[in-house]
């Protein structure tokens, strides 16, 4: 069977935001959350859709949700004030979710990061991808500013036209020819042509988005869950040099680099990505 979209779409009203969600799997199994990136036209399923069955096949619950101020959730009109981690703990009380392993590209990385360091007791593991964090003084490598990726990303916001949802696609992967389709590059334009809100508020919101709160990289040190590492050698938004920083800082981790693999690990190399997590989860 090929899970649809709408096979697993669901919708839940938290103490603060409507928030939609994608579900898989059985009630009973660990939960696993897939948190997106923040680029335009991001969701759940449109970051995840190649790995939700494949994850919930392997026994885990699987809930992808459109993060507050993307896809079909409630709109943001201040990020100033909003906090992606106490929106996702909003998300695992509504459905009854003490704990669950936390997997997160990009965006999603980050908040998966914060979650384990500010609420470790919600966080069993902690998978990211690609996870964009700000070295600042801590920078080994090139710098001098947003990246290449990031500065494409952020026109994004304000040209949503099928063009320029080409140039972000291909900026994210290193296969341009396998997964910067038309037919991609229309659907992602038309799925932020439906909330055109989202992408206004995010071009308005002077530096405060899609990142409003970032981690304290000293406080890196303090996560305790198992943490697996994923970045793509080939990533041209975000440095796999985070990831090394990442994992010389968390005592429980491994990295896992990934060559001929852009900002979308979960993406252009979805068995194996698959595979990582579902054997990481049972395993530790």
């Amino acid at each position: 069977m090929t899970l649809t979209e709408a096979d697993v779409a669901k919708d839940v009203q938290t103490a603060n935001w409507q928030i939609h969600y994608n579900e898989a799997g059985p009630a009973d199994g660990h939960p696993v959350v897939l948190l997106h990136g923040g680029g335009p036209g991001a969701t759940g399923w449109s970051n995840y859709n190649p790995n939700i069955e494949a994850i919930a096949a392997a026994g885990f619950r699987v809930i992808a949700p459109d993060f507050p101020g993307w896809g079909a959730s409630q709109e943001v009109k201040d990020f100033a004030s909003f906090d992606h981690i106490e929106a996702i703990a909003e998300l695992l009380d509504a459905l009854g979710i003490t704990r669950a392993a936390f997997v997160g590209n990009s965006m999603g990385g980050h908040t998966s990061i914060r979650m384990a360091i500010e609420k470790p007791e919600r966080v069993s593991h902690l998978i990211t991808m690609g996870a964009p964090i700000q070295m600042g003084p801590f920078l080994f490598g090139a710098g001098g500013g947003p990246s290449e990726g990031l500065k494409i990303m952020y026109q994004g916001y304000s040209d949503y036209s099928p063009e320029g949802m080409k140039r972000l696609v291909e900026i994210m992967v290193y296969d341009r020819e396998r997964f910067a389709t038309p037919e991609l590059c229309q659907q992602r334009s038309e799925a932020v042509a439906r909330r055109p809100e989202h992408v206004a508020n995010i071009a308005a919101s002077a530096g405060k988005a899609p990142i409003s709160k970032w981690v304290d990289l000293n406080r890196v040190s303090e996560i305790a869950a198992p943490a697996l590492l994923i970045h793509g050698r080939d990533d041209r938004v975000v440095s796999f040099e985070s990831t090394l920083f990442l994992a010389a800082r968390i005592s429980n981790s491994r990295a896992h680099i990934i060559n001929r693999c852009g900002h979308w690990a979960q993406l252009e190399h979805a068995d194996e990505f698959n595979h990582l997590v579902t054997d990481f989860v049972t395993r530790y």
